[in-house]
């Protein structure tokens, strides 16, 4: 279609941001970590997340995801095939940047305590130096991926005026109960647990810098009682009701503005 030769012709990279939650009394709280200073993300908070890598969209990897196929998958994500990627690499990527592992034992829930914890974070060095892949781990320990508590959230294209352009699904779950997470001090610099609402506060007010996908997929996240509502919610969004969002920026009285499909003048701009 239109938008698949939209995607190839731009050199878009594929990419998935996870939004990760747990219950609080406050209401939901999501994880966000505070990139490191090296560009293009820096001192930035954002959600974990990174490209999609070959291994994400492989059979072997596939069969880790229980009551999950690529069709089903790619159906949700407004997509022909080759969706299910997005969702390996979104539960991928937490494990490797920020330790929080969304998985299952095959017959039973994941041991908890400190000392599968150490095991995890064991298999999480082992896996950033190199030494072995995430798909190794999965094998080795018998694991599922946890696709049941996890939705796709929404859908961002970089803009034109970046260099490096990425076509990235969000993801909004939540976490096993018997995770902590923590940040690696490499990518990351800084984590916190945080509601949607206090987020948003603190990025008005400058005390946390956030770039404009981040602050509107926290504005969709505002409002709910619980996780699970907020899962269930985004679950029963129809795919054609999660559009590619490209912003367009461009430059107005020496300022840069940004418009969203939505906005006033962005078909024009």
């Amino acid at each position: 279609g239109i938008y698949n030769n939209f995607m190839n012709k731009n050199n878009l990279t594929p990419a998935a941001t996870i939004l990760l939650f747990k219950n609080s009394e406050a209401g939901p709280k999501v994880f966000m970590v505070k990139r490191s200073k090296k560009p293009p993300f820096e001192n930035l908070y954002v959600f974990p997340g990174g490209k999609v890598d070959q291994d994400d969209g492989s059979g072997k990897m596939y069969a880790f995801c229980k009551g999950l196929n690529d069709e089903k998958a790619s159906s949700q994500l407004n997509m022909g095939s080759g969706g299910l990627a997005y969702w390996v690499a979104a539960i991928r990527e937490s494990f490797e940047e920020v330790g929080i592992l969304m998985a299952e034992l095959s017959d039973k829930q994941l041991g908890a305590g400190d000392s599968y914890n150490k095991k995890l974070k064991d298999y999480r060095d082992s896996i950033n130096n190199g030494e072995l892949t995430f798909y190794e781990m999965l094998a080795s320990e018998g694991l599922d991926l946890s696709l049941d508590n996890i939705s796709p959230l929404s859908h961002w294209i970089t803009p034109e005026i970046e260099k490096r352009r990425f076509n990235t699904r969000f993801f909004v779950a939540e976490i096993p109960n018997f995770q902590t997470g923590e940040h690696d001090g490499r990518e990351t610099t800084d984590s916190v647990w945080i509601t949607p609402e206090d987020a948003l506060k603190k990025a008005e007010s400058g005390d946390m810098q956030m770039i404009m996908p981040t602050t509107k997929n926290l504005e969709s996240c505002c409002g709910f009682n619980s996780v699970e509502e907020l899962i269930n919610t985004k679950k029963n969004i129809k795919p054609t009701d999660r559009p590619p969002i490209l912003p367009k920026f461009f430059k107005k009285n020496g300022n840069w503005v940004g418009l969203l499909p939505e906005d006033e003048g962005y078909e024009q701009a």
